[in-house]
């Protein structure tokens, strides 16, 4: 078992703990130099500043977070990690290009810390600012008509650092994937195996480029992790970028692992959350360019929105890019990709991406085929392109990303908002009940601004 654990070292924290609104996983940890199985962890006492991790030169031998011994994604060490990806794994990156930033301009609005809401299942009042510190929140800018109208940094995250997207980076990499079938190199209805023979005994073989990218593939592929068998650890053996033990005889990267995966059902009938499928867009999108994912998205998108910071994805052990979970970028930067897709694919005047991509996104996918996967918490939705569609009274979108990772877009109220958090739980359900009541609250408040 220990073995097991530690072949999935980058893939767990990435990926298994990236993907998943099915998981409700508590991570543990020691508080400061003591242990007791009674503390209970707040955003304040699990500050990685407060708590000190990797100062000094060299640092306390209790104060070191490693990679090969599994330390990095134990809590509250991983509220360090989440900011410092580039310095305990392989990476490859997202350049954003050699002309100058442009800042986004900024413009207060008083009162939004005490703006309150009422979290879901709740009957008392919360404040927004008391919503941060509850969702372990490291870092949140609100865009309003543009502008920055809220910008709080927290824990290891400062304007000039970046911090694990998780599966944020789906809807980056279904983006793209939308762009390319727009450019008329992906065709939608074609068969993956078409683009990628290698796949054809695969489960993804016979499904579309739109069954991918709406996950409505029909796997036997279970992301079980109280299952030992479960393909999820198999899937985490084979991105794991350490070598292998010798004893090893399974797949040795992505792609290998991508043709092991079988088929269970029927494509195209109900949606399935399954990282694999992000996986497979990537590669399609690599195969049909013929560069990898990071250079994709460097050149169409992050040197195209005036980016302040280069973006990197971690990468398997022959340096494929993790499409599922591996983006790490900085706050303002994934604020300026969201308003890019509020403005309909345009940035400073450029027409980054064309307004059909981003309306064929925001139309949202297949509402029953969405209810079949039984998301309690999201009646009404619908996923598309790797997007989450909420059909609320807004029209809101979103990115999810699981620990609280999230970039909001809500066109009625013309607003943006972009969040990295370190939440001990990785299921979003943990922070679902007071992040979106919060969210609408404050497309609310500021509708009621431009009306007043």
């Amino acid at each position: 078992m220990k073995l097991k654990r530690t072949l999935l070292n980058l893939f767990f924290f990435a990926c298994l703990l990236a993907i998943g609104v099915n998981i409700s996983i508590m991570l543990t940890a020691k508080e400061g130099r003591t242990s007791s199985n009674n503390f209970i962890w707040t955003s304040q006492t699990s500050d990685p500043n407060v708590l000190g991790w990797m100062e000094g030169s060299p640092p306390a031998p209790d104060r070191i977070i490693r990679f090969d011994d599994e330390s990095y994604f134990k809590f509250p060490q991983k509220r360090w990690s989440v900011c410092h990806f580039q310095q305990l794994m392989p990476t490859k990156s997202v350049g954003r290009g050699l002309s100058s930033s442009a800042p986004l301009k900024k413009e207060k609005l008083a009162d939004i810390d005490r703006l309150t809401f009422i979290p879901s299942n709740a009957k008392e009042p919360m404040t927004w600012q008391q919503s941060l510190g509850v969702n372990f929140t490291d870092g949140i800018v609100v865009l309003h008509h543009g502008k920055i109208v809220y910008e709080k940094f927290f824990g290891c995250l400062t304007p000039t650092n970046r911090h694990a997207a998780m599966s944020l980076t789906k809807s980056f990499v279904g983006l793209l994937g939308e762009m390319l079938i727009a450019e008329n190199k992906l065709e939608e209805d074609r068969l993956v195996k078409e683009y990628i023979p290698e796949l054809a005994k695969s489960a993804f073989g016979d499904a579309t480029v739109r069954q991918v990218l709406d996950m409505t593939t029909a796997l036997s592929y279970s992301e079980d992790y109280a299952d030992p068998n479960a393909e999820v650890w198999q899937h985490a053996a084979a991105g794991n970028p350490l070598p292998k033990p010798e004893n090893y005889t399974g797949p040795r990267t992505y792609f290998e692992f991508l043709q092991t995966v079988q088929k269970q059902g029927e494509h195209g009938r109900s949606f399935a959350y399954k990282t694999v499928n992000t996986d497979v867009l990537g590669w399609l999108i690599s195969r049909v360019t013929g560069q990898p994912i990071t250079e994709v998205l460097s050149q169409k998108i992050w040197s195209q929105i005036d980016a302040e910071l280069d973006a990197f994805f971690t990468v398997d052990s022959i340096g494929t890019p993790f499409a599922g979970g591996g983006l790490n970028a900085g706050l303002r930067d994934l604020g300026r990709f969201g308003q890019m897709i509020l403005d309909n694919g345009a940035f400073a005047g450029r027409q980054v991406v064309s307004e059909a991509v981003i309306r064929n996104i925001h139309s949202g996918g297949d509402r029953q085929a969405f209810a079949d996967a039984g998301y309690s918490l999201f009646k009404g939705w619908s996923y598309r392109s790797m997007w989450w569609i909420t059909h609320n009274k807004h029209e809101a979108f979103m990115a999810r990303g699981v620990h609280g990772q999230s970039l909001y877009i809500d066109p009625q109220a013309d607003m943006v908002i972009a969040r990295f958090a370190s939440h001990p739980v990785a299921s979003n359900a943990a922070n679902d009940s007071t992040t979106l009541p919060a969210y609408e609250a404050l497309a609310d408040y500021l509708l009621e601004i431009d009306n007043s």
